[in-house]
């Protein structure tokens, strides 16, 4: 009996040709914006101690109780995939004093986390972000400063219109300490009407409901109390001159009360983009300040704030409005077709182009074949020029340049010439 094929596992997808092409052109935008503002890239590992995702996110959170790839390994220890990658890099920072005496740092990863989640399109179970996080700053002015930087990713990612901001306070932790218990007395009393998973919050982390999604639930939270009622002078103040800020840079955003986050660990500045581009999967970056989580993971109190955003959402995006220029798409600038006995000087034409033109994107058919089958690859290789080296060309030290995306008539010029060629032409 034929065994089955192994395939990747539910929720964990293979990148393929052709989509990474798509998945630089995003990197390469992302990474031009955090360059261009001075931060820094951090890599840390995949896995952690499980404990450092309880302590951070919290035990209660959803992330934690249900959708952890957690384990022992040889030594007994329990480990984590990832969720997340905040907490991980403030750990690394902690552990390498790279915030010792709140020195101010501006730091950003990239690479893949993992929930256990039921796939959909947009959620996976290995899922890929990039975050940017900064430390020893407590002003407003870098709460704005990443705002501003994601706004300007929108715009060379040409999706400005297709996304909205939404920002929210969650004040100091006795703030929303005096507001929770207000909104659990409201909601305790009308306990009967909240769905399920709202009830279940009710006991474990009740300012998640304010972004249920159940209809009935938000029509009986609009009764609730009003969280600014209770939010301390320190973070008002915070807020009122973020959004001066926003505003003097010309940052539209909407004010959402309800807008809470899901981790535990935030403080006074959340905030949201979200698009109705991808049906229920509607935000595409997220981020916050997160004063308390240094301290609460055994470090020194460091103010920091910082947001995270889905590559695979983004991409959804950038595909549903077909704003990926199409150069993306193209990956090769020149085909070398070599015919008859010619793979020696072939292959020293395409070494000297290489070492002349360093950023020349030049691939060599390979495995033999006439002329018309040759000038068939190089046609679906999406170059934009053939090189063209036959017995009688490496003879003659000439080569002859086919246009492949135009009309334009064959040229033959010589080889010493085609480096000054081809760096005019493309």
């Amino acid at each position: 009996m034929a065994q089955k094929n192994i395939q990747a596992i539910r929720g964990m997808n293979d990148i393929l040709p052709g989509q990474t092409q798509v998945w630089r052109y995003l990197e390469d935008q992302v990474k031009a914006v955090l360059d261009g503002h001075g931060y820094q890239e951090i890599r840390m590992p995949m896995v952690e101690e499980t404990r450092l995702f309880k302590r951070s996110i919290g035990e209660v959170t959803d992330i934690v109780e249900k959708e952890m790839y957690t384990f022992d390994d040889r030594n007994g220890d329990s480990l984590t995939l990832r969720p997340e990658g905040t907490a991980s890099c403030v750990r690394a920072c902690d552990e390498h004093q790279l915030i010792a005496n709140n020195a101010r740092q501006r730091l950003w990863y990239m690479g893949p986390m993992f929930r256990y989640e039921r796939p959909q399109k947009g959620r996976y179970r290995q899922f890929h972000q990039i975050g940017v996080e900064t430390f020893g700053m407590a002003g407003p002015d870098i709460d704005a400063e990443l705002i501003v930087m994601t706004h300007l990713l929108w715009q060379r990612l040409n999706i400005r219109d297709k996304v909205t901001l939404q920002l929210n306070t969650l004040g100091s932790n006795e703030a929303r300490a005096n507001y929770k218990a207000a909104l659990v007395e409201y909601l305790s009393a009308r306990k009967d009407e909240l769905d399920e998973d709202s009830q279940r919050r009710l006991e474990s982390n009740p300012l998640r409901i304010l972004d249920s999604k159940n209809e009935q639930t938000q029509n009986l939270l609009n009764d609730a109390p009003d969280f600014f009622d209770y939010l301390d002078e320190e973070s008002a103040e915070h807020f009122t001159q973020l959004r001066a800020l926003l505003d003097a840079v010309g940052v539209e955003y909407e004010i959402n009360p309800r807008l809470v986050r899901g981790l535990d660990y935030y403080s006074k500045t959340v905030f949201e983009w979200v698009t109705t581009e991808l049906g229920a999967q509607g935000t595409v970056c997220a981020g916050g300040r997160y004063d308390g989580l240094v301290e609460q993971l055994g470090g020194k109190a460091t103010p920091a704030v910082g947001f995270a955003m889905g590559i695979e959402r983004l991409i959804l995006m950038l595909e549903a409005l077909n704003v990926i220029p199409e150069a993306v798409h193209n990956y090769l600038d020149v085909y070398l077709v070599a015919v008859g006995d010619v793979t020696s000087g072939a292959m020293q034409v395409a070494a000297q182009l290489r070492e002349q033109l360093p950023n020349l994107r030049l691939q060599m058919h390979m495995g033999g074949g006439n002329f018309k089958k040759q000038m068939k690859k190089a046609n679906e290789s999406g170059a934009q020029f053939a090189l063209i080296l036959g017995e009688d060309e490496v003879a003659n030290g000439q080569a002859g340049i086919k246009p492949l995306r135009d009309q334009s008539e064959q040229v033959s010029i010589a080889q010493t010439d085609l480096a000054a060629w081809f760096n005019q032409a493309l």
